[in-house]
């Protein structure tokens, strides 16, 4: 069945990823404590620089931490979901030590949330921290060369939209390549089409350029990812959400993408992303793969 023979009441159970679990907040506590327990840790040890403005606004920062065993020189940059409207850098630092003690850096991104700005304007805000991040690389010990995303539902988006954007419209310095050098999207939304009339859409106001030119999945025809990409999601999600992510693995399949997927059994939309904390683990080592650590 088509998204578009949903009616609403299907369709918002569909994109509200909540309904597959009972308590969405014990999900979001695990993000909360265990990115405490990082920022605590990285402090001890003077490792880490939190607050640092990549742009004018309070809302423009990231938190950078370093790494406690010798360094690749390579740095991973994650970035939330929360539909675009939700949680921040504070609840997104959980898998900091994971990358820290495997000699890497890593970013929790900040970014401005709607209603406060468009999907356009969160989209820029998102390119401009990795400029910042991509010319601070010899001042904070990293590789300029050696940037990496990963995100989470809607952070999943934004990160394998860093990998489409036409990067010499952010600065002329990438007339002829792209910062990022590899991404990992885990259940993310790729064509925001489905979202139009649903109770999502109120704070975001998407508009018919926006669903064309900020959907992944309707700009394979024209635009797919010179660098890696992993995709996942849990076993227990939407079917919508599967969908999309089993669409854009089948289109950059075809258009040779060097792309790897899963579903990852015994996981839902929110604690998936919580295995990049865990070094063992399937994400996690595909990361690391993708990384060449």
């Amino acid at each position: 069945m088509h998204y578009l023979d949903f009616d609403k009441q299907v369709l918002e159970r569909e994109y509200s990823p909540s309904s597959c679990i009972d308590d969405i907040n014990e999900f979001i506590n695990l993000y909360i404590n265990q990115s405490k327990a990082a920022l605590s840790s990285a402090r001890q040890s003077d490792t880490v620089i939190t607050n640092l403005y990549f742009g004018a606004s309070e809302t423009q920062t990231l938190d950078l931490f370093f790494p406690t065993n010798r360094s690749k020189k390579k740095l991973h940059v994650y970035i939330h979901g929360g539909y675009w409207q939700e949680l921040s850098k504070n609840e997104s630092s959980f898998a900091a030590t994971t990358f820290q003690e495997a000699g890497c850096h890593f970013a929790a991104l900040n970014y401005t949330l709607a209603p406060d700005a468009t999907l356009t304007q969160i989209v820029d805000e998102v390119s401009q921290a990795i400029l910042w991040l991509y010319k601070n690389a010899d001042k904070y010990g990293y590789d300029k060369n050696e940037i990496y995303l990963s995100g989470s539902s809607a952070g999943a988006h934004l990160a394998l939209l860093m990998s489409l954007i036409d990067w010499w419209k952010v600065d002329p310095q990438f007339s002829n390549n792209n910062p990022i050098a590899g991404v990992c999207a885990v259940s993310g939304i790729y064509d925001l089409a489905p979202l139009l009339n649903t109770y999502i859409n109120e704070p975001l106001k998407l508009t018919t350029d926006e669903i064309i030119t900020l959907s992944p999945l309707k700009l394979v025809s024209s635009k797919t990812p010179s660098c890696p990409v992993i995709l996942a999601y849990g076993d227990n999600e939407t079917s919508e959400f599967k969908r999309q992510s089993d669409e854009l693995y089948y289109h950059y399949q075809q258009r040779k993408v060097n792309i790897v997927k899963s579903e990852i059994l015994n996981r839902n939309h929110f604690d998936i992303i919580l295995d990049l904390s865990l070094a063992d683990s399937w994400l996690s080592k595909q990361v690391f793969k993708q990384m060449k650590i």
